[in-house]
């Protein structure tokens, strides 16, 4: 279905409830919008067609958790190495690949979820980056962090896992993956309009559920103070896992 049609599609209702319920989590546990919003999207369209509705909501949301601004400058020094490797390998990764499309498109987005999933599960934590590694680590898995977005349009992985290991305060680490995610929303985008991807229509798309991912995520942030936030993450991942593994089923 072509994005010329979408919002004379039910398609249009299904997308709003996608990321009513993306921005949601997102209030909850810091991440996950584009994660699960390309989840359910792929089930009923293109991950192309997925990833370029996920553009400006997932820009909007990420720009709003890079909050204080203040604080903004000397994180975006730190993490430059790191995000000047997720644009890198995004692109690369958009012309060596071309835009998340067909079969292995979907397998690879169902493996991405039940590797984040199964990781967060387990709670595993990759050792502390000092420092001196984070030269060599942080282009190396920015690089990685971009193939992945390229190729699914899910950018955590091993990115939310590498900021993890930085051994950052946990207002510091939500406003780093809102740096990184925001970094990567944008490579996305350079990425489909390389492939001819992204569309005015889609632009179109993308900017009317920029609203009902704000809702989504204001009340995510409300039900934040009255919910178990781990109890939800190990629903939430448990939920990522099964769905990957059906994506994965469905399309071999």
């Amino acid at each position: 279905m072509s994005l010329t049609h979408f919002f004379t599609d039910p398609l249009w209702l299904f997308a709003i409830a996608v990321f009513l319920a993306a921005g949601a989590v997102k209030g909850i546990v810091g991440l996950g919008l584009p994660t699960l919003a390309m989840a359910l999207l792929a089930l009923r369209m293109p991950p192309a067609q997925a990833a370029a509705l996920l553009v400006l909501p997932s820009l909007v949301t990420n720009v709003w958790q890079m909050r204080p601004w203040r604080a903004l400058p000397a994180l975006a020094r730190r993490l430059a190495p790191m995000q000047a490797g997720v644009v890198a390998g995004t692109l690369l990764g958009a012309w060596w690949l071309g835009a998340p499309s067909g079969a292995w498109a979907v397998v690879a987005l169902g493996l991405a979820l039940i590797a984040y999933g199964g990781w967060g599960l387990i709670g595993a934590r990759l050792p502390y980056v000092s420092p001196r590694a984070q030269t060599v680590a942080g282009p190396l898995v920015g690089a990685l962090t971009g193939l992945v977005t390229a190729a699914t349009g899910v950018f955590v992985l091993p990115a939310v896992p590498y900021l993890q290991a930085l051994g950052m305060a946990r207002d510091d680490l939500v406003q780093a993956m809102g740096l990184s995610f925001t970094v990567s929303t944008l490579a996305l985008a350079m990425g489909l309009a390389f492939n001819h991807q992204y569309p005015a229509s889609a632009a179109a798309g993308s900017v009317a559920l920029v609203l009902p991912a704000l809702i989504g995520m204001q009340a995510g942030q409300w039900l934040r103070q009255r919910l178990s936030p781990t109890r939800f993450r190990v629903c939430f991942m448990a939920a990522l896992i099964g769905l990957g593994a059906w994506m994965v089923l469905r399309a071999v």
